[in-house]
């Protein structure tokens, strides 16, 4: 029998007799291990692990905060106060997952929580910043990154007081969420509890996860607004004076925890979220910028698109102008740029493919208005002699050839 002399038990590593050590462990088809070569595995896995830690995380493009709000800005419209908050919270956040384990403090981590109108930028900025880090923006199985909760606020709960009856108020998703974003080795199912119970579950450990939170929180702004009136009576009380329609970004500014409780967010969850951060309302010079100056700006878009057919796309600044009122109008944001732009362009991106002759495309107010059609430039090209043929705009698509 493998492991055994004489009768003796012998270590399969070492070679030590049962005799000559304090324990002997038995295992599967006579294979054996004495308590000092435990001791020396134990060691050199520990060794290992050490430097495992010590070693940088691979992957993390960590930046420092100028940086980082550097490179939303190439990307995001104004929220400057929000990329900086944001900007600060991510730097520190992997500061903390490359600080080396004898550091003598526990780093906690600080979730953040956007609020701010519908189409202001809150899921833009979090889908840049995970662009920028080389981080996964939706995590399944790794163990480092950042998730983003949207519409957090559609889990609150219809009123303070808790529900003794059936729970369908959001209160039992946001009672499960409060260890997951503390930090828990959660179990996923890869694929989808109910349909197959037996599957093998995923372990997350979302100690090392940065969790940004964010929602619209539409109508939380008049709580706000009511807890800081006054309501003082009598010959010394402040007589309140009627004022124009405020920004409703500069009133969630000042946001507080009570404010959400109110609004249906249970305090446990809002103690685990430290950082708050509101996000402006886009007025029409904004939605403007918005058009036209990020990298990845709706006009470069459609020029690009354009371009593809070998037609020259312009957008006049009136027309520019139109859309951006409209989107305010609406009460879109940010957010509803394209769907004004593709009705504004859908005649145009469905004639030109078919005319070989536009050479140009214009938009105008009063095709953004639905008044008009873009103006179309038609021109011939270059004759066999050499000479090319001069085309000038004329109202309304006409056509004027030299």
């Amino acid at each position: 029998m493998a492991g055994r002399t004489q009768h003796k038990l012998r270590c399969s590593f070492c070679g030590k007799a049962e005799d000559q050590v304090r324990r002997m462990i038995n295992g599967p088809a006579g294979v054996n291990i004495c308590e000092d070569c435990v001791q020396i595995c134990s060691e050199i896995i520990a060794e290992e692990n050490e430097e495992e830690d010590k070693a940088p995380v691979e992957g993390i493009h960590l930046m420092k905060p100028q940086e980082i709000k550097a490179y939303l800005d190439d990307y995001v419209i104004g929220q400057d106060e929000a990329k900086k908050v944001l900007s600060v919270a991510v730097y520190n956040h992997y500061k903390r997952l490359l600080a080396p384990k004898d550091l003598g403090v526990e780093l906690q981590k600080s979730n953040v929580m956007m609020l701010g109108p519908t189409g202001s930028g809150k899921t833009l900025l979090a889908q840049t910043l995970a662009r920028l880090l080389n981080v996964p923006f939706a995590i399944a199985d790794a163990k480092r990154g950042i998730i983003y909760i949207d519409e957090i606020d559609k889990i609150g709960r219809k009123s303070e007081n808790a529900s003794i009856t059936r729970d369908v108020s959001g209160e039992g998703v946001q009672q499960a969420l409060l260890k997951i974003i503390e930090g828990t080795v959660a179990s996923v199912p890869p694929q989808g509890g109910r349909k197959h119970p037996q599957q093998e579950m995923i372990q997350l450990d979302t100690t090392e996860i940065l969790f940004i939170c964010g929602g619209a929180f539409v109508g939380i702004e008049k709580q706000i607004e009511r807890r800081m009136e006054s309501k003082s009576i009598g010959f010394g009380a402040e007589i309140k004076k009627t004022e124009k329609e405020k920004n409703v970004g500069e009133i969630l500014k000042s946001v507080m925890p009570e404010d959400f409780v109110k609004f249906g967010l249970i305090p446990e969850l809002i103690g685990r979220i430290p950082v708050v951060v509101s996000l402006d309302g886009l007025d029409e010079d904004a939605l403007v910028r918005i058009l036209k100056e990020p990298k990845n700006s709706q006009i470069k878009q459609y020029t690009a698109l354009f371009e593809m057919d070998g037609v020259k796309l312009t957008v006049e600044e009136d027309a520019m102008r139109e859309i951006a009122h409209e989107a305010v109008i609406r009460k879109t944001g940010a957010r509803g740029l394209r769907a004004i732009m593709e009705k504004t362009m859908i005649n145009a991106m469905y004639n030109v493919p078919s005319d070989d002759t536009i050479t140009e495309v214009i938009i105008t107010k009063e095709s953004v208005d639905g008044k008009a059609e873009p103006d179309y430039i038609r021109g011939k090209k270059p004759s066999k002699d050499g000479k090319r043929i001069l085309r000038q705009k004329e109202p309304k698509g006409k056509i004027s050839e030299i």
